[in-house]
């Protein structure tokens, strides 16, 4: 395997991982195994992976801009495409260097189409998106996006440096306001990647400072706002 992408850990506790650069596939591998299988063929790397309530995996081709979809129900690796034409472009149908993905519950796709900074959500079926508006909030190079349980978005906005998150206000920042681009524990440059554990803490790669962030929700007893505060967890390591 050689530069993955992305990866995506199941509720079974599988861990599904990009090879597409080197294999043109996409592997699978279990709890306590140390050998992986094939969970899906491609065209090439996936800088995107998500795996739906019904078990459908899904990758995001940022050089091909469009999401392929298969099921891995299914002993077919036959995939559809669910988002994008396959061109780059600004329409409604078109996406120009998708990266992060997200799909909720009501099985909508989210897709953070990095090329153009903006957000477009499928709806289930649907191959014309609508952009999210960010209200005075302006992207520039969105990259990593999710949902929380509450059906709130968050994004990696990538060449702003910052996380931006919405709530029943709207969208604000919510990480690494500052604008500053160094590796104070207050900042992040080129943030990438970005998830919650299960107490609602979110995790971001910091690229351009080589760690991952932590950022802690802290909720107010008296005002019941949530706020977030910055902590360094780790330097990237080599594993064996």
């Amino acid at each position: 395997m050689q530069y993955p992408y992305s990866l995506f850990v199941s509720d079974s506790n599988d861990v599904y991982i990009d090879n597409g650069y080197s294999n043109l596939q996409v592997d699978r591998r279990s709890p306590n195994s140390t050998n992986s299988t094939a969970a899906m063929f491609v065209c090439e790397a996936c800088y995107g992976l998500f795996i739906d309530i019904n078990d459908n995996i899904y990758c995001s081709m940022y050089n091909a801009h469009k999401v392929v979809s298969r099921s891995l129900k299914s002993r077919l690796n036959v995939f559809n495409v669910v988002a994008g034409t396959g061109s780059s472009g600004y329409t409604a149908t078109t996406l120009y260097g998708p990266n992060g993905i997200f799909v909720d519950t009501n099985l909508d796709l989210y897709v953070a189409d990095y090329g153009n900074s903006r957000i477009q959500k499928f709806a289930t079926g649907q191959l014309s998106a609508t952009t999210i508006n960010t209200g005075p909030i302006v992207l520039n190079g969105p990259i990593g996006v999710l949902l929380d349980a509450n059906g709130y978005l968050y994004i990696a906005d990538d060449y702003n440096h910052r996380i931006i998150g919405s709530d029943q206000n709207g969208f604000r920042c919510i990480a690494a306001c500052n604008g500053l681009t160094t590796s104070a524990s207050n900042a992040l440059y080129f943030p990438t990647g970005i998830s919650f554990d299960s107490y609602g803490n979110l995790y971001a790669v910091d690229w351009g400072n080589s760690r991952v962030q932590k950022f802690t929700l802290l909720t107010s007893l008296c005002s019941k706002l949530i706020r977030i505060r910055e902590s360094l967890i780790f330097y990237f390591i080599h594993c064996l």
